[in-house]
């Protein structure tokens, strides 16, 4: 995918809301590079991934007036530690492509949410109509995004983006807030 099209796909989940973020499973950086894009100069982007050498490729190519990217070498599964961040709560989580390597996604979804301040925002991009595979080895279809997102804690859970996927299927954004 290229940044434009995930730029478009996750633009309308992402919302005005600029400030701290973190795209957890960030990767080489596709969907890090389109969120900072959307939030402009005056965000951060923390791109949190076990690869170093994924992640070296986020320290240089940045587009003018993106969000600064911060890239953090660790697991998202395990409690983390954001630089600059201390105890300050996130404007969002971005999990694109991420959460289906989560046997219990519900649980992590769960003690993520705890990291985003009230009124911001969580976004999912995600594969539908996917068997389990190694490459999504637990898929979140569509149609179970609403009860998952409910069930960590968040509400107003929507898809507000779907694309036919290049690996069968289709790939959505997802977003829910944390009103509480």
């Amino acid at each position: 995918m290229e940044i434009r099209d995930a730029v478009a796909l996750i633009r309308d989940a992402v919302g005005e809301d600029t400030g701290r973020w973190a795209d957890l499973g960030a990767g080489t950086g596709t969907f890090t590079r389109a969120l900072a894009e959307i939030l402009g100069a005056g965000g951060t982007v923390y791109a949190v991934d076990t690869d170093a050498d994924a992640l070296a490729s986020l320290r240089s190519g940045h587009a003018p007036n993106a969000a600064r990217i911060i890239p953090v070498k660790a697991d998202f599964t395990t409690e983390i530690e954001l630089p600059e961040l201390g105890d300050a709560l996130l404007n969002g989580i971005l999990l694109a492509n991420a959460l289906h390597f989560v046997r219990d996604g519900t649980a992590m979804l769960t003690r993520l949410v705890r990291r985003v301040r009230v009124g911001g925002r969580v976004v999912i991009v995600e594969y539908d109509r996917r068997a389990a595979s190694r490459w999504v080895p637990y898929p979140i279809p569509i149609s179970r995004w609403p009860e998952l997102a409910t069930a960590a804690g968040l509400s107003d859970a929507v898809v507000v983006a779907t694309r036919p996927s290049v690996y069968d299927g289709a790939i959505y954004a997802g977003v829910a807030m944390r009103y509480f």
